[in-house]
């Protein structure tokens, strides 16, 4: 499995340019002064660590954060990794930390499963993601934890996913693999100017978290691996995502809020995401909710995206036994350029954690509205289909305009809601116009409809 390369990794920093993050003000994504001036800074090399890229220096980052640990009261705490390459394993991060990484630093996961502990399940979930019982590890792992911040100036965190893969497509992984970066039940977390690369498993995993912002970082594994989600908030709230480029083997951005029983159970929905200004390509999705959705999903904003060389832009995916809901989610100014269904959504998605779930917790999906979509090179406009007996409602669709292959640009099913300015003409379930008497079933359209009549209609591109 060819890992990515660092020639990979320029050629994309290339393109979208190293400039420094500038957070845009607003309600929903607040400013987290990367710069903040930490009153204690210590280099992982005072405890030890040595950079060639052999030696192993989990030790070294662990005693490193035990001795900052002693000024987490007192303003909190620099952790510097200079350039080189450090290999280690699993290690734990502490609340009033910042982990700084240096242009040329590359912290790298161990290829030495042992490496990475197992733990147990998480509550939501009930058992492993691939397996029953409990789950590595992320490589930077953090649990009850208050402001921490993980940036640089554009270093590196590579996961060396590839052993792990190859334990997943052989079919001998003893446990679920790990995530590179998972943060559980913490607050006000930034993780921001930085590459990751060839995560074992999904990349940056928020979940049970508040107050998450993921911005200006480069995710990159390679089209096969499997399962490399980007980033994956998962029963969290007030998280936002900016200015990213991802290219992986799964859904770039993946909502999650727990699995059947146990997300129902344990009840902790996502809401308040923020996707803006996100590119990227993938053999998956581009911005996804579910499948593990059963604590629900709502309040979902996503603006300016560009979706190229990849399978599907929006999906939604869920499932009898799922329960919850997905609702409110508002999708706009997307441009796609070689993809091969636009909007699709899932109502029998499938794969359950045991034989303990409901078939009759039916999700509700409600309230989806995507606005203001061009596309170029599209084989099918919409794969859109329900659940018998349970309909997806108020799905609208304003303003898209995409130039498909397919003789059957539209496939639903047991799905009902509005459309205007489309082409092509939606689907007969959807053909009904949102004007005049609709709006209020739209999520977002009263307040927003007149900025759409007159949107230029122009391609939106990242500037690069």
């Amino acid at each position: 499995m060819k890992r990515v390369s660092a020639v990979d990794v320029f050629l994309v920093l290339s393109l979208i340019g190293c400039s420094l993050w500038t957070v845009r003000s607003s309600s929903s994504c607040k400013q987290i002064n990367t710069m903040e001036v930490r009153p204690h800074s210590v280099s992982i090399i005072e405890f030890g660590a040595v950079g060639d890229g052999i030696t192993l220096n989990t030790k070294a980052f662990q005693n490193a954060i035990f001795y900052l640990n002693s000024y987490a009261d007192k303003g909190g705490a620099k952790l510097f990794v200079p350039a080189g390459q450090w290999l280690t394993g699993s290690f734990d991060l502490i609340s009033h930390l910042t982990l700084w990484l240096d242009k040329d630093a590359v912290i790298l996961g161990s290829m030495n499963s042992e490496d990475w502990p197992v733990v147990d399940p998480l509550p939501s979930y009930g058992r492993g993601r691939e397996l029953p019982g409990g789950r590595h590890r992320s490589l930077i792992y953090g649990n009850n934890l208050t402001d921490v911040i993980i940036t640089g100036n554009n270093g590196t965190i590579d996961g060396q996913g590839s052993i792990w893969w190859n334990k997943f497509r052989n079919k001998t992984l003893d446990h679920t693999r790990p995530h590179l970066v998972e943060m559980m039940n913490s607050t006000e977390v930034l993780i921001s100017n930085l590459t990751f690369l060839n995560s074992p498993f999904w990349t940056i995993h928020p979940v049970y978290c508040s107050h998450v912002r993921v911005q200006n970082v480069t995710i990159l594994a390679p089209p096969s691996s499997p399962n490399t989600d980007g980033i994956d908030p998962d029963s969290s709230d007030d998280v936002c995502i900016e200015d990213c480029y991802i290219s992986t083997g799964d859904d770039l951005i993946s909502i999650k809020s727990g699995w059947d029983e146990y997300g129902i159970s344990f009840g902790r929905p996502s809401t308040n995401i923020i996707i803006r200004r996100l590119t990227g390509k993938t053999t998956s999705s581009g911005i996804a909710i579910g499948s593990e959705m059963s604590g629900g999903v709502s309040e979902v904003h996503a603006e300016d995206i560009y979706i190229f060389d990849s399978h599907s832009a929006i999906r939604i995916k869920t499932s009898p036994g799922r329960g919850g809901y997905v609702k409110n989610v508002y999708i706009s100014n997307m441009t796609l350029v070689n993809v091969s269904i636009a909007i699709r959504f899932s109502g029998l998605y499938g794969e359950h954690p045991d034989d303990t779930y409901d078939p009759d917790a039916l999700p509700v999906i409600e309230r989806i509205t995507v606005k203001d979509v061009i596309g170029e090179n599209i084989k099918r406009a919409g794969l859109i289909q329900g659940i018998n007996g349970d309909n997806f409602v108020n799905i609208c669709l304003s303003n898209i305009t995409v130039n498909v292959s397919s003789k059957i640009p539209w496939n639903c099913s047991y799905i009902k809601g509005y459309s205007e300015l489309v082409s092509p003409e939606a689907c007969e379930q959807l053909n009904e116009r949102i004007s005049p008497d609709h709006f209020s079933d739209c999520y977002k359209l009263p307040d927003l409809i007149k900025s759409s009549s007159s949107r230029n209609r122009a391609a939106w591109f990242p500037s690069w």
